[in-house]
């Protein structure tokens, strides 16, 4: 009987540190991609007309047309929706580190020689609700940028030195901004499960050692 309840718990004990160094890659991966999301250049890719200025280059008998990159800065008339979104990415981005912060705790407290399995368990516990809230900041941003772009009416208004203006756009394409968010919101979710699964490890783990420790008493009485 104690055999089996030292494999039981040893099992246990393995079923932990795997969902932790899951859990922990998965809140990594989803805060680096959410960095990149946040710095990437190609939020929106408007197309003018190439009439008003000319970014055609003939090189070697060949015609190559060339994008030209434009960043977002004070000058331009940003919309409320557009400065909503960046809040938004930008509270995911801290909302992650914090996720980390807790994990970090929750996996010191499993090195202790004693940890504290409520302490391990609140930690993950709200590193789950704080991941699944940003990854659906992260989703949100994302969708919301795609639709007001594409399918809707942007108020996002090109800077007064801009060589062209938005009445000369003539198309607007997709950019990797919605999938990445879409892969950086699952990344999220995944990790809110594998901290799902460490939290009912924990507990768990809790009932094996409160079998271990009545079989003890019962062995000495």
């Amino acid at each position: 009987m104690n055999l089996l309840i030292d494999n039981t718990q040893r099992f246990a004990n393995m079923k932990e540190y795997i969902f932790q160094f899951c859990g922990l890659i998965c809140s990594t991966s989803a805060l680096v991609s959410e960095i990149i999301l946040a710095n990437s250049q190609c939020w929106r890719l408007w197309e003018f007309n190439n009439k008003v200025v000319q970014f055609d280059f003939n090189i070697s008998g060949s015609l190559t047309r060339m994008l030209v990159h434009t960043p977002i800065n004070s000058t331009w008339n940003k919309s409320s929706e557009f400065q909503y979104l960046q809040v938004l990415i930008a509270w995911a981005i801290l909302m992650k580190i914090l996720v980390l912060m807790f994990t970090s705790v929750a996996i010191k407290l499993s090195c202790m020689g004693d940890p504290f399995i409520e302490i391990q368990l609140f930690c993950y516990k709200m590193s789950a609700i704080i991941l699944a809230v940003s990854s659906l900041f992260t989703l949100v941003t994302v969708t919301l940028n795609h639709l007001v772009d594409i399918y809707g009416q942007t108020t996002l208004d090109v800077s007064p030195d801009f060589p062209v203006k938005k009445e000369d756009i003539i198309k607007k394409h997709c950019t990797n901004v919605f999938p990445m968010g879409v892969l950086t919101a699952t990344m999220s979710l995944f990790g809110v499960i594998l901290f799902l699964c460490e939290m009912i490890s924990l507990t768990v783990q809790s009932q094996v050692k409160a079998q271990c420790a009545s079989k003890l008493a019962e062995q000495k009485v």
